[in-house]
């Protein structure tokens, strides 16, 4: 599993799984369900069911290496909120304007900060009276952290 995740990676999968699955080994859907969305991803209910049948009910770590490997390749999160954005742009234009897109990142689920955001269009070379293609503001809202942060 080393070749899909870098080792950083697995050292967050690897503290995240022994902190929430104690025994050594996840037991139950609960705890699966624990470690995934703490890791940052959104798997179903039914995805977490077919993950832990896939591994007769209980998960090691190399089994949970394993598992989310398969969902990573299922789980695009860029092309979510792409779909996302579409469906609330009636005319198809593919942009938003900066203040609209300020007010869903601080509004609406957990809300980020005046700063957050800030420092969110900054990075994306956005001005508070432009107009934000919404693919590229994805592309690099959802990039990854760069190392050496």
């Amino acid at each position: 599993m080393a070749r899909y995740f870098k080792e950083q990676d697995i050292d967050e999968f690897r503290e995240c799984f022994y902190l929430f699955a104690r025994s050594g080994q996840i037991n139950n859907l609960d705890e699966l369900t624990v470690i995934m969305r703490s890791l940052g991803l959104s798997p179903t209910i039914q995805e977490l069911v077919s993950y832990l049948k896939q591994k007769n009910g209980k998960m090691s770590f190399a089994d949970f290496l394993d598992i989310m490997h398969q969902h990573s390749s299922v789980e695009n999160l860029p092309d979510e909120v792409i779909a996302a954005f579409k469906a609330a742009d009636p005319q198809n234009k593919g942009t938003i304007s900066a203040k609209q897109l300020r007010n869903l990142l601080q509004n609406w689920g957990e809300g980020l900060s005046v700063r957050e955001v800030d420092n969110i269009f900054r990075e994306a070379n956005v001005n508070n009276n432009s107009t934000v293609r919404y693919a590229d503001f994805v592309k690099i809202a959802c990039a990854p952290v760069p190392d050496y942060y």
